[in-house]
């Protein structure tokens, strides 16, 4: 037996900490791009907004923050009943949310508080209060729906500033997520007119 041969076996403890590390910086980037994928995948599939406002009371209330189905539209028809997130036409920077009252080629009506939809009246379980003012017959153009907001005698909408593009449509609201106290789904009625 040769003792002038040298021990070239390295001692396990230092051969295993490259290998932590390693393993660590690989779990790591593994865990952050997995992170980016599912941030860019939920921002293509949804969107969050604020409440801004009274226009939606009793359903939404001021400082609600709402998750928005961005697919909802691409994928299924607007129902009348539907509370949409779009953006405001006379100003592109802010979004709004309001309920689908009527859809396109519908002739809408108030009178003495009441919608009619083609001479039907809307039953209306989720408004504020009735309306305290009438308006006119007017008819949703094709491409476009007319909406309004729950709290009818506070809210900027189609029947001051027209019938809205399903173009700028940015998607369905789908549920309160803050505050907890709020959190819930938001409710969509489905109105058919005889």
């Amino acid at each position: 037996m040769n003792n002038d041969v040298p021990d070239l076996t390295i001692p396990l403890e230092e051969e295993e900490k490259p290998n932590r590390f390693r393993a660590f910086l690989l779990e790591s980037l593994e865990t952050i791009v997995l992170a980016v994928v599912l941030f860019v995948i939920i921002n293509a599939l949804t969107a969050r907004i604020r409440v801004d406002g009274s226009s939606m009371v009793p359903s939404l209330v001021h400082n609600n923050y709402v998750l928005v189905n961005r697919l909802a539209y691409q994928l299924g028809e607007i129902q009348r009943g539907d509370v949409v997130v779009f953006e405001f036409p006379q100003n592109r920077e802010e979004d709004y949310i309001k309920r689908v009252i009527a859809l396109s080629g519908e002739t809408v009506e108030i009178a003495n508080g009441v919608v009619y939809i083609d001479g039907q009246p809307l039953a209306e379980p989720y408004i504020q209060a009735p309306m305290l003012q009438d308006y006119p017959p007017v008819t949703v153009p094709q491409g476009m729906v007319y909406v309004m907001g729950d709290n009818r005698n506070d809210s900027s909408d189609s029947r001051r500033w027209g019938a809205l593009a399903v173009d700028e449509i940015i998607g369905k609201a789908i549920f309160v997520y803050w505050p907890f106290s709020d959190f819930g789904v938001v409710t969509h009625y489905d109105f058919s007119i005889p």
